[in-house]
């Protein structure tokens, strides 16, 4: 049970990813967080960019690969587990809004994820890219509303492709910048957590959508009651 729990912990670190699992777990990672709802707790952004750090290692273990080969070949791997989720939305989505909740599964998840794609339509699957926890939904989402499959596939590879270009970039022209970027990993790491998902927290707590603001004990929405001058009728 301890290494279950040891594992985990380690999951979570961007550093420990890289350094015991290389460029295959990153791929896996990858794959599983932005298509299995299993995997909403992974570390994209950051593992994203503390690979675009140890790009020039991950190279040398990978033949050699260069660095625009290894980031197409992650974001082909974005595309596809988006593509998984697009599939697994079709097939038994809307089973998942009927599920109660568990430890892996949160169904207000479900409903965060339903209002980004309400709100940006077929941008919210790039949208959704740069956004924790959403990003693993929104695909699920857009195969249980039937989103055209052209549309889904196009936002799908646009934002896959932006989404791990722009945060291994970054990692990398960084570190050329500043040599001892590596030194304070740990203050990055948190940093870029912070930012990534404080639009998440920030429309959980002060959303003005009632109907995604409140869960009861299901997870399912509640209806925020209407003020006395919403619902008068105007003549």
């Amino acid at each position: 049970m301890d290494q279950i729990i040891d594992f985990f912990k380690h999951i979570l670190n961007p550093e420990w990813i890289i350094a015991n699992g290389g460029y295959y777990l990153i791929l896996a990672i990858i794959f599983a967080e932005t298509g299995l709802f299993i995997g909403f707790f992974l570390p994209g952004d950051s593992l994203l960019f503390v690979a675009g750090i140890y790009a020039e290692l991950l190279a040398e273990s990978f033949f050699n690969m260069p660095l625009v080969v290894m980031m197409t070949l992650i974001a082909i791997m974005g595309v596809l587990g988006n593509i998984v989720g697009y599939w697994f939305g079709r097939k038994t989505g809307p089973i998942l809004f009927k599920r109660k909740d568990s430890f892996l599964f949160k169904k207000k998840h479900l409903w965060q994820a339903k209002e980004v794609y309400d709100k940006y339509g077929g941008g919210a699957i790039f949208v959704a890219r740069f956004l924790p926890i959403v990003r693993t939904f929104a695909p699920i989402i857009a195969g249980i509303v039937g989103m055209e499959r052209k549309k889904f596939m196009f936002w799908n590879i646009v934002g896959s492709f932006t989404w791990v270009f722009s945060l291994m970039l970054a990692g990398h022209f960084l570190d050329k910048a500043f040599p001892t970027l590596k030194e304070h990993l740990e203050w990055i790491i948190v940093i870029i957590v912070v930012i990534t998902t404080l639009p998440v927290a920030f429309k959980m707590i002060f959303g003005k959508s009632g109907i995604h603001a409140h869960f009861d004990e299901f997870g399912n929405p509640i209806e925020t009651p209407k003020s006395e001058e919403q619902e008068e009728v105007k003549p």
